[in-house]
């Protein structure tokens, strides 16, 4: 969309004379102060996402020329490229939508006590079932070993449901913990939370669980109690949707990797946070691409598993030639301080994970 700019020469933000289009003294257009609407939601657009000539011409070495991006960012010549924060922002913002496009909607609110006689009836029939196959002959004789555990396990945790309600009143909890349903990774094995702090109140104390541990059973509990046996399902959606805030946290971590592995180079801190930023914004805009792919072509044409190959091989390509312009270092150097810098990056995301974890364990 073309620009329009003014006849005349003052700057009408800091009063100073143009030479130009722009001010020298404070940046600004010498756009005119009257436009339509359709210039004014070009312009708003254009300075936020840089939709303009600066994203397309970005994205060529982006691609296809790897470390290229942030050799030219450091040499000064900026002007032409996406800033690497604004970029990644961008980026990441459209691989989360895509990745998480299929994701699980938490429901609302269950009451478990209302779903109560439906799941002793799911359980009846269950039982039922086991029954008709231990009776078939076709049935071999160690399936039906295998049967018989596990419906003497059903029938006593039934038995055991009936006789003894948990401390909260809900008498179907232990059914819940036999099935396994709505059950959070690392959460104890007690019916309620309640019962919880009376077997830890048993135990010595040095065998306690500690404040993080005593923390996450509670939260664990709650989730449960309002999710039900969706309670699963909805942590990891929500910790799903922690990833991109996890993701940006690490990028100053993947910086210092790459400062101690390339420390002999000399280079800034800040000069490998800019890379580690240009080679994000690759991965995540390769891999959208392939997701993209993935979600167009039908997967009966049997090119999945050639798009998840591509991928592979594209992406390890990428860091060796981007690590090779950008540090260069020698074809086997450079192979060295990739699996080293690789390894060292996979222990870190596998922390910040935990630590993702626990945080939404606490905070949910």
């Amino acid at each position: 969309m073309k620009k329009h700019y003014r006849t005349e020469t003052d700057c009408l933000n800091c009063g100073a004379e143009l030479q130009g289009k722009f001010c020298h003294v404070c940046g600004q257009e010498n756009l005119q102060i009257k436009e339509s609407f359709g210039h004014m939601m070009n312009h708003a657009i254009s300075d936020y996402f840089h939709f303009d000539h600066q994203f397309f011409h970005t994205l060529k070495p982006l691609l296809f020329e790897p470390g290229k991006l942030t050799n030219e960012y450091m040499a000064g010549r900026r002007v032409q490229y996406l800033h690497p924060i604004k970029m990644y922002i961008f980026i990441s913002l459209v691989y989360f939508v895509l990745l998480f496009q299929s994701g699980y909607e938490p429901p609302v609110k269950v009451n478990r006590h209302k779903d109560k006689a439906g799941r002793k009836k799911e359980l009846a029939a269950t039982d039922k079932k086991l029954d008709s196959v231990m009776k078939n002959g076709r049935v071999p004789g160690f399936a039906k070993s295998a049967i018989a555990i596990a419906k003497k396990n059903i029938d006593s945790a039934a038995k055991k449901n009936t006789a003894h309600k948990d401390e909260s009143g809900d008498d179907d909890a232990d059914i819940d913990n036999m099935i396994g349903k709505g059950k959070l990774p690392g959460m104890t094995h007690d019916s309620t939370y309640a019962q919880y702090l009376i077997s830890q109140s048993k135990l010595p104390e040095n065998k306690r669980d500690g404040f993080i541990d005593r923390l996450y059973n509670k939260k664990a509990f709650m989730y449960k109690e309002k999710y039900g046996t969706h309670a699963k399902e909805a942590f990891f959606e929500e910790f799903k949707h922690n990833m991109p805030k996890l993701m940006f946290l690490m990028l100053p971590l993947c910086a210092l990797i790459l400062k101690l592995s390339f420390r002999k180079n000399r280079k800034y801190y800040v000069e490998h946070l800019i890379f580690t930023f240009h080679l994000h914004c690759f991965l995540f805009l390769f891999l959208a691409i392939i997701m993209v792919l993935e979600l167009i072509i039908p997967k009966n044409w049997g090119l999945h598993s050639w798009f998840d190959l591509a991928a592979t091989i594209g992406v390890i390509w990428y860091l060796y030639r981007s690590l090779k312009v950008f540090y260069q270092r020698s074809k086997w150097r450079t192979i060295s301080k990739l699996i080293g810098a690789t390894f060292m990056y996979f222990i870190v995301f596998t922390f910040s994970l935990s630590i993702g974890f626990i945080l939404t364990a606490i905070t949910m």
